[in-house]
């Protein structure tokens, strides 16, 4: 519709991979990573690359920067892709590889993109080749290396965290891409609201490819007015980037960092910041069940006997998501969420239990009292099992002085693994059993 005819074949290529960057010094974000100052960068410059697993999100520049090496570095360059190449085109490929070292003096950079696709057999095979200097390997993965790539393969390889492009970076690119005549959108005269670029930028979460796309087909498909202007609205932005894209793998570092990014917000009495994250991880599709879970655990573990409901908050959660089934749970896991978050905080239950199980595991085990042993089966009374038990109830306020542990040497009290805080209820467990422990 508001196509050009000299721009039809130019639109063939998708504006993302038109608007590629060739150079470092068109390559924009990772300055972390890629400043003058910085390793990566002093290597790429200095044709000094090692093997490499450069690890991010979509969209933030894996695939642009391995391109840019190719540009840059004087050795041979070949391009795998995890999905789609299978045993025979790798092992043609490290064969000629190996031929380009012995017999020509020249080493080869292999690109495998989405290596974490490769299983960690195939991964393996590659490893001879990386070890003898055959091959660079760089591989692109949105997955965490860590979890995903082979130990002796990532122990042989510099690991490079990419981060999400920032708004002002992403705008730096949108920005270019309308301006750039050859290789953008700069044959057209386009008007953008300042709207429409927050909405692109904030949608895209981070990925520019994401962002190109809906800014190239907002452009393409917008006529322009009577003075040849493409005015590129919000309502346009709206209708070219339809739904937010959730960076969010379900069995990735992506579900490890928001779960523990949820707990770490209702462990500190953060409630709008757990309500974020429990959104994050529904829009998502992740399974409630683990959710709930969480909570519960986080009810016991952080909330514990200072507020003893927020447990039994939390498991009625548990057992209302299987009752009434998603949207409508989302509202109890809401208030479940809300209730541990806001209460009082205390951890001397979980910690009391790791330090008897330190115990238990390091020192000697301690055999159960006679007076305590069970005094119910026949000939238990022979052997003087429950001989001088005192039965609590028979005693003024139901409580009487009695060992429940053989006192461990060189000890004159039982230990204590029980601190209670001074937080909510547990302040009054915590004179109880002061006064029962005096």
């Amino acid at each position: 519709m508001g196509l050009l005819p000299d721009a039809k074949q130019s639109f063939s290529i998708p504006l993302a991979i038109r608007m590629r960057p060739t150079t470092m010094d068109e390559f924009v974000g990772q300055a972390h990573i890629l400043s003058k100052d910085k390793l990566l960068r002093r290597a790429i410059d200095a044709d000094r690359i090692t093997s490499l697993i450069l690890y991010g999100p979509p969209g933030c520049g894996k695939t642009t920067l391995s391109q840019i090496i190719a540009n840059t570095t004087r050795a041979a360059f070949g391009q795998l892709n995890a999905v789609t190449s299978g045993v025979a085109e790798i092992r043609k490929f490290l064969a000629d590889a190996k031929e380009k070292k012995n017999f020509h003096h020249q080493k080869t950079i292999l690109l495998i993109e989405e290596i974490h696709r490769f299983s960690k057999p195939q991964q393996d095979a590659l490893l001879p080749d990386v070890e003898h200097g055959n091959i660079v390997l760089i591989g692109t993965t949105t997955a965490n290396p860590f979890f995903t790539i082979s130990s002796p393969l990532i122990s042989r390889s510099q690991v490079f965290e990419l981060n999400p492009l920032s708004t002002e970076e992403l705008k730096t690119i949108l920005l270019n891409s309308l301006q750039n005549v050859e290789r953008g959108l700069g044959q057209y005269r386009v008007e953008i609201s300042p709207e429409a670029v927050e909405h692109l930028i904030n949608i895209c979460d981070g990925d520019a490819r994401r962002m190109l796309a809906a800014l190239e087909i907002g452009v393409i498909t917008t006529l322009p007015n009577g003075n040849g202007i493409i005015h590129f609205t919000l309502k346009t932005a709206e209708e070219s980037i339809q739904k937010k894209a959730i960076v969010y793998d379900q069995k990735g570092d992506s579900h490890y960092d928001t779960i523990s990014a949820f707990i770490k917000s209702m462990r500190g009495s953060n409630p709008d910041a757990a309500l974020y994250w429990m959104a994050k991880m529904l829009c998502a599709g992740e399974d409630p069940r683990f959710i709930v879970r969480r909570m519960v655990i986080c009810a016991a573990e952080d909330v514990g006997n200072a507020d003893p409901h927020a447990l039994l908050v939390a498991h009625a959660a548990a057992q209302s998501l299987e009752y009434v089934g998603l949207p409508e749970a989302e509202i109890i896991m809401a208030q479940a969420v809300t209730y541990i978050s806001s209460a009082p905080k205390s951890n001397a239950s979980y910690m009391g239990i790791k330090e008897a199980k330190d115990d238990v595991s390091m020192g000697r085990t301690m055999d159960v009292p006679i007076h305590l042993k069970d005094a119910h089966y026949p000939g238990a009374k022979i052997l003087g099992h429950g001989e001088g038990y005192k039965y609590s109830h028979d005693y003024e306020g139901h409580f009487v002085k009695q060992g429940y542990i053989i006192e461990q040497k060189g000890r004159k009290s039982q230990k204590i693994y029980y601190h209670p805080s001074d937080q909510g209820y547990e302040i009054k467990i915590k004179e109880r059993l002061k006064k029962w422990r005096e």
